[in-house]
């Protein structure tokens, strides 16, 4: 009875335990060798040249596909792509991103469609830079810009609103709420087939 209640050596991985305390005993001239190439890397990087930048006097450039700061995007006539689904606040790791919906109304739109984007967070606190919420994103509604100066003398200034994410309005684009293109529906946007404002819209912006 007492024998039935001992756990047996290959049990719980007590066999793989024991042999993890085995002293290592390859001394041999490979093993040294795999050593010595390791230090040679290290010690070649000692005389490669610093690439030392005057930062903040002298900015390089950042890489095509920088991870910066999102930026919120707008159709060519000016409406918002965001159309608040929230799939970016689901994908985020980071819980970074807040979005709340809201319904637009009959011919007074902020984007294609029935919804839009009516609080737009991102908390640059903990945003890890992943890019995750720009590939959930079904409109591309957000990108990442090269952007990358972000620190500031407060926490409250690293939790950006919608305004303070949105792109600029350009020359042609009509500032929201106002009704779509004429005769077109959210497909339409999405397809890219709407490349200005009509003057139905509303007052485009000149410069």
């Amino acid at each position: 009875m007492a024998d039935e209640l001992m756990p047996k050596s290959d049990e719980f991985g007590l066999a793989k335990a024991d042999q993890s305390k085995a002293l290592i005993t390859n001394h041999n001239s490979s093993s040294f060798g795999k050593q010595l190439l390791g230090f040679w890397v290290t010690f070649k990087t000692m005389f490669k040249k610093v690439n030392t930048v005057q930062y903040p006097e002298v900015k390089e450039p950042t890489a095509e596909r920088f991870h910066g700061r999102h930026q919120l995007n707008r159709h060519p006539d000016g409406l918002e792509k965001c159309i608040g689904c929230e799939l970016c606040a689901w994908a985020c790791p980071a819980d970074a991103i807040y979005v709340e919906g809201a319904d637009n109304k009959e011919g007074e739109q902020f984007s294609p469609g029935e919804r839009y984007g009516k609080v737009y967070q991102i908390n640059y606190l903990r945003c890890i830079f992943c890019g995750l919420c720009i590939e959930a994103c079904p409109t591309r509604a957000l990108t990442m810009t090269n952007e990358y100066e972000l620190a500031d003398d407060t926490r409250a200034k690293l939790i950006f609103e919608k305004d303070d994410l949105l792109g600029p309005l350009r020359a042609g684009m009509v500032p929201p709420p106002h009704p779509m293109y004429p005769n077109t529906d959210d497909g339409n946007y999405y397809r890219g087939e709407v490349t200005e404002s009509h003057p139905s819209q509303g007052i485009a912006k000149n410069d």
